[in-house]
């Protein structure tokens, strides 16, 4: 005999794009989760809005339409916003200082803040990719707390040991990265292999003394 327990369901992502520089990272994870077959749920904060109009020439309409749910981040009766409603978790990109201290101390004014809150109450994964620099000591002591609470710090910061070649690269590595921590393989992330591709190029063209030792017997 058939139960409702029999359908499994599809996995579902929150994500939330904040007010931060950086709405292309969020950008970026909608389209890949998409491409995952990630049910995705989409806040974005007013001060998100209008970082998008400064840093790209799409429409709000148009990231709603990314998603497959989005929500105001003034409706804190929407499904998110209770822990019944299952999902793998969240992920802010990018994360403003205002989004994580409030997250920090569950201080949570807005939808995007309080789904936050209801991912770590949950214990499910919450992934801040905090955009911010310098820091002062506030900040260093709201992302402890927030650490703390449970959720992940991923400030975006990019690698360059396997040599991008565009901003896209850049991006695209550290997206990968951030669903790395979902167990979410997107195959954006170039894997360290332990030396880079053009490292035997590399060394036949250098002089022997200025390779270390180590590594010259290891290539020999």
């Amino acid at each position: 005999m058939q139960t409702p327990f029999t359908q499994p369901l599809r996995r579902r992502m929150i994500v939330g794009i904040s007010g931060a520089t950086g709405t292309i990272y969020g950008l970026r994870i909608l389209e890949v989760l998409r491409l995952l077959d990630i049910e995705t749920h989409l806040i974005m904060t007013k001060p998100g809005e209008r970082t998008l109009a400064y840093e790209t020439d799409r429409k709000v309409r148009d990231i709603r339409n990314m998603a497959d749910f989005w929500y105001a981040d003034t409706d804190i009766g929407a499904t998110i916003a209770s822990g019944s409603f299952r999902t793998m978790g969240m992920i802010t990109a990018p994360c403003s200082v205002r989004s994580l201290s409030a997250i920090a101390t569950g201080n949570t004014d807005g939808l995007l803040t309080r789904a936050a809150d209801v991912c770590l109450k949950e214990r499910r994964r919450v992934v801040l990719m905090f955009r911010e620099t310098p820091l002062h000591s506030g900040h260093i002591r709201a992302m402890a707390q927030a650490t703390e609470n449970g959720a992940i710090i991923f400030p975006p910061v990019p690698a360059f040991y396997d040599r991008p070649a565009s901003l896209d690269e850049m991006v695209n590595h550290t997206v990968g990265r951030v669903l790395d921590l979902f167990d979410l393989e997107a195959r954006l992330a170039r894997r360290w292999s332990g030396r880079p591709d053009n490292f035997r190029a590399a060394l036949d063209a250098s002089e022997p003394d200025a390779v270390p030792d180590a590594v010259v017997k290891e290539g020999a």
